[in-house]
């Protein structure tokens, strides 16, 4: 298992950037990378609530880790700190020893000088058959997600 951190700058306070991360609707647009379709089947934002969601590739040869295409998971909210931080344990509805086990997202997010936000997430516990290249790349390009819905206002519609 490996470890995993993003960082970026939004041009969004704190509280809007923490609305996007406790909302279904926002996590459904915003939190997955180009090319994947994000979907939330369970959603309860608080201290040791449940959620389940997927991401299914658009590309019809892409490997899925639940189904042909598609990575399903769940898990529970374990730290909910309004404006600051969400930290989620997670993992794969899989079949696939390799795959399974229990990892930590953790957004940290604080103030910077010029009133935006800068976000630090945090992958632990990924397990090793996801490629370490792959993980990084797939976080950067959905990193560039939340800045483009945040900094439009999509936060407050959501």
């Amino acid at each position: 298992m490996y470890t995993t951190r993003v960082s970026r700058l939004l041009n969004a306070p704190r509280p809007v950037d923490h609305r996007a991360l406790v909302s279904a609707e926002a996590i459904a647009r915003w939190r997955v990378p180009p090319g994947v379709r994000g979907e939330v089947h369970e959603f309860d934002a608080r201290e040791g609530g449940r959620f389940q969601g997927s991401l299914t590739c658009d590309a019809p040869d892409a490997p899925g880790k639940s189904a042909e295409r598609t990575d399903i998971y769940h898990g529970n909210f374990a730290r909910l700190v309004p404006d600051e931080q969400v930290a989620e344990m997670l993992e794969f509805e899989t079949e696939g020893p390799t795959l399974r086990g229990t990892m930590t997202t953790s957004t940290t997010l604080t103030d910077t000088d010029d009133g935006g936000t800068a976000v630090l997430v945090i992958h632990e516990g990924v397990p090793d058959a996801v490629p370490v290249a792959g993980n990084k790349a797939g976080a950067r390009r959905a990193s560039a997600h939340p800045a483009r819905f945040v900094e439009s206002g999509g936060a407050d519609s959501a």
